[in-house]
């Protein structure tokens, strides 16, 4: 994998962003100021060595006989100075490096413009100012015309470049030196624009922890400031939406319990008048017998359901607590079939003995849920599998139905959740699977749905097994 160069914490980037631009600032003023300078200092050097070489030749031209022989050129070359090269038509006179470095452009330059003419050029030592000029004869009447003798002499710029490279490396350790200086401001500035930065993050930490409390103040009027205000108003915001759903909340569960409390009473008496209807059915008429079938039917499940709701309240308001006892699971769940004469339309299996700490009535209430849920809803064969492992227990329920469709299965356990509106008159309160995930847990467990394999539902519950001993409440 391709390593990341950037940096990528903010005050790492603010770090390097600044001392760059600084840097890089600092830098290129001061490569300017030597680039300025070197220019000027090259400008200079060139204006003074061409003003010299013109006023040495200026001084020696009158002296000279025309046409000049070898020792006139001789003489000239020696006025100008070393490295210098004097032509007349076939006559030279060269001495130094003046002739190697004399190039066929500065001649025709030379030749054609009839003037002084200067070049840079470079050599094996260096840089090297090329001076060439012819020498005028001046007539009488002030007309000047080309004596034919060419004068060119080489400067060494191994001194201007020396001084040069010196601005160079002032201009590097001026950048240089920006540096502490600039790391010193941009820790500051980090500091400063971080600060507000790192206290947002901790309230919004805090915030997701749980801490609807949490704000954070203000500080100065620019952006971060402002964002610090959206957030606070947020979190206000949020904590008031929290608060009035926990009033709703606690709200529902209190009536809830309320109502199947005060229900339970009238209810007991109901269900003895239902057990004395029912009694006495069979000597009513087909009408008014198909009514009290009815209406004990709607009585049990009146029942049922009050039953479940307040089971539910307890579990909301945490006061359930599980009785644990050294169990046999399996004989525990073929109890369970058995009391509810099951056991000849479910195919059970499980070892000889599974023993195990839990809540016996509650593991009881989990089984019965969840193959009368299979029986009532799927097709048969209803299967149920118990086995055990070192460090907890695993039944699953299966069916060969239709299975649970996709859309249904994120809310299997969710209170009064029926998938099909034509079970709305079923027995079952809604609330089974909901009660059975939750007595799941109170064991430390969990209860898992979805599909077999070859079709059909698949419950499976799994419960740690050697719990710590608890007592029930209520």
């Amino acid at each position: 994998m391709r390593r990341r160069l950037w940096p990528r914490g903010l005050r790492a980037r603010l770090l390097v962003t600044f001392v760059l631009v600084t840097v890089l600032g600092a830098a290129a003023a001061a490569w300017s100021s030597a680039g300025s300078a070197s220019t000027a200092l090259v400008d200079s050097t060139q204006r003074r060595l061409t003003e010299a070489t013109a006023a040495q030749i200026g001084a020696l031209a009158p002296q000279l006989s025309y046409p000049p022989d070898q020792a006139g050129l001789d003489r000239l070359r020696a006025a100008v100075g070393p490295d210098t090269l004097v032509t007349y038509r076939h006559l030279r006179s060269a001495d130094g490096a003046g002739a190697a470095l004399v190039t066929e452009e500065l001649r025709e330059a030379v030749r054609v413009r009839g003037r002084l003419v200067a070049q840079r050029v470079g050599g094996d030592g260096g840089s090297w100012l090329l001076i060439g000029t012819p020498v005028m004869i001046t007539d009488l009447d002030g007309t000047r015309t080309p004596s034919g003798i060419e004068v060119y002499a080489a400067h060494d710029l191994g001194d201007v470049e020396r001084r040069i490279d010196g601005l160079t490396r002032s201009a590097i350790g001026t950048a240089a030196l920006a540096l502490p200086p600039a790391a010193l401001l941009a820790l500051l500035a980090a500091r400063s624009v971080l600060r507000p930065v790192r206290e947002l993050r901790d309230t919004a930490r805090r915030l997701a922890d749980g801490d609807l409390g949490a704000r954070s103040l203000p500080q100065g009027a620019d952006e971060l400031a402002e964002l610090t205000a959206t957030v606070n108003e947020m979190a206000e915001s949020v904590q008031a939406s929290m608060a009035a759903m926990r009033r709703m909340q606690a709200d529902a569960r209190r009536f809830a319990a309320d109502v199947s409390h005060e229900l339970r009473t009238p209810l007991s008496t109901l269900t003895a008048v239902m057990e004395v209807l029912e009694d006495a059915a069979d000597g009513m008429d087909p009408d008014a017998r198909e009514s009290a079938r009815m209406a004990i039917t709607e009585t049990h499940r009146l029942v049922r359901l009050v039953e479940d709701l307040m089971e539910v309240s307890r579990f909301d308001a945490g006061t359930v607590r599980p009785r644990l006892e050294e169990v046999d699971v399996a004989g525990a769940v073929r109890d369970c079939l058995r009391a509810r004469d099951w056991l000849d339309r479910v195919e059970l299996t499980a070892p000889a003995e599974s023993r195990s700490r839990l809540d016996r009535r509650r593991l009881d209430v989990i089984v019965a849920n969840l193959v009368g849920n299979a029986l009532r809803h799927g097709e048969p064969p209803v299967r149920v599998d118990v086995s055990a492992s070192p460090g907890e227990v695993r039944i699953e329920v299966t069916d060969a139905g239709r299975g649970l469709p996709e859309d249904v299965l994120p809310h299997v356990f969710d209170r009064f959740y029926k998938a099909d509106a034509a079970r709305t008159r079923t027995p079952g309160s809604g609330l089974g699977l909901a009660i059975a995930l939750e007595n799941a847990r109170l064991h430390g467990g969990d209860l898992t749905a979805g599909n077999a394999d070859g079709g059909g539902a698949r419950f499976v519950l799994r419960l740690p097994r050697g719990m710590a001993d608890q007592v029930e409440d209520g």
